[in-house]
């Protein structure tokens, strides 16, 4: 379950509001299992990311929040000095405007400050828009896992970016 990277990006043309990064709360779990449900097809449940809280020390998890409204999360475990990314979710009506680079950029910045100097992550074959999102930051193919989706046996990419290099900082 937790070697899903994930990114939601989708169109829209409002201007940009600078959000506010923070950990995640267990108080946070309600807004983000919601977030979880409109982006993906086999969402994490609401025990998952509370298991995840509690019990993984690996496990960093930011929240991204406009006006004190969440509006986006992302998931990483740091092991030594590798990040793996779990997930990552931006709201429907937020997407397409930034705020997914903003969120990623902010989980390399962490992952670099944990000791991490390399990321990875698997998205969809299909989920182009979140893949040119992940090279624009750095990220290059390294690998495939078939059928690595229960949902619909899709196979998934498993990308890789050099945090030492300055990935994802300019």
């Amino acid at each position: 379950m937790g070697e899903r990277a994930r990114e939601a990006q989708g169109s829209g043309d409002s201007a940009v509001k600078v959000p506010e990064f923070r950990p995640m709360l267990l108080s946070d779990v309600p807004a983000i299992t919601a977030i979880e449900r409109e982006a993906f097809t086999v969402p994490w449940s609401a025990e998952a990311f509370v298991n995840e809280i509690r019990h993984n020390h690996f496990a960093r998890y930011t929240v991204m929040e406009l006006d004190q409204s969440i509006i986006g999360y992302g998931g990483m475990w740091v092991i030594m000095d590798e990040a793996h990314v779990t997930n990552i979710a931006v709201r429907a009506q937020y997407r397409g405007r930034g705020y997914g680079e903003m969120l990623l950029r902010r989980l390399m910045q962490t992952a670099r400050e944990q000791g991490a100097r390399s990321m990875t992550l698997e998205v969809r074959v299909s989920n182009e828009v979140a893949q040119n999102l992940y090279r624009k930051l750095g990220f290059k193919q390294n690998g495939i896992r078939p059928r690595y989706y229960t949902d619909n046996q899709e196979d998934a990419y498993i990308m890789w970016a050099d945090l030492a290099s300055g990935g994802g900082t300019t």
